[in-house]
């Protein structure tokens, strides 16, 4: 990861983002969006990680996230995409678990990825980096809180950002309590 892209203040809040190798579309299915929601939850139990707002679209995941005093953001942000890396390829590989269609093709790219990368093993889910960027003002944090809830709308997936049911946009618009319990900007 390039020096501009580095967490110098672990208390501050962050705007990362997470994209699967090749942007592949692997959260088209429940089963993988729910995964990395379980995840995120149980980071918040367990290693104090904040969350602010978040929408998973079918490539990649946008998060504003924090953490609490006793908790590097950088380790769990780091945990985090390594469960889920591991936790998605168990599904994919597990044909009983989730039928799909494109296992094969999913597993190859993913092992041929990961085979091409020296600080993988064997496999690669995620891109290495996931760029953070530091929210040092209001106007930043309400940039990316429009960026994040607006994204589906921009990609036609929906014509409301509360309409789209993996992203915190139903909880800042009020019309309904999104899967992940969040701490709000004001």
């Amino acid at each position: 990861m390039s020096r501009k892209y580095k967490i110098s203040d672990q208390q501050k809040l962050h705007f990362v983002t997470f994209t699967v190798i090749d942007w592949i579309d692997v959260f088209t299915r429940d089963e993988y969006r729910d995964i990395f929601v379980n995840s995120v939850k149980y980071c918040q139990a367990n290693k104090g990680m904040e969350v602010y707002a978040w929408c998973i679209m079918p490539s990649h995941v946008h998060l504003i996230v924090g953490t609490a005093s006793d908790f590097k953001l950088e380790d769990t942000i780091r945990d985090l995409k390594s469960y889920t890396s591991r936790s998605i390829r168990k599904a994919i590989e597990d044909t009983n678990q989730v039928h799909e269609s494109r296992q094969e093709w999913l597993l190859k790219m993913m092992y041929q990825a990961g085979k091409y990368n020296s600080n993988n093993n064997d496999f690669q889910f995620w891109q290495q980096h996931y760029h953070p960027i530091e929210l040092s003002s209001n106007e930043l944090i309400d940039q990316k809180l429009d960026y994040i809830h607006m994204n589906p709308v921009a990609a036609g997936f929906v014509d409301v950002p509360e309409a789209w049911l993996y992203s915190s946009a139903r909880d800042y618009y009020g019309s309904a309590k999104g899967k992940i319990e969040l701490l709000y900007v004001s």
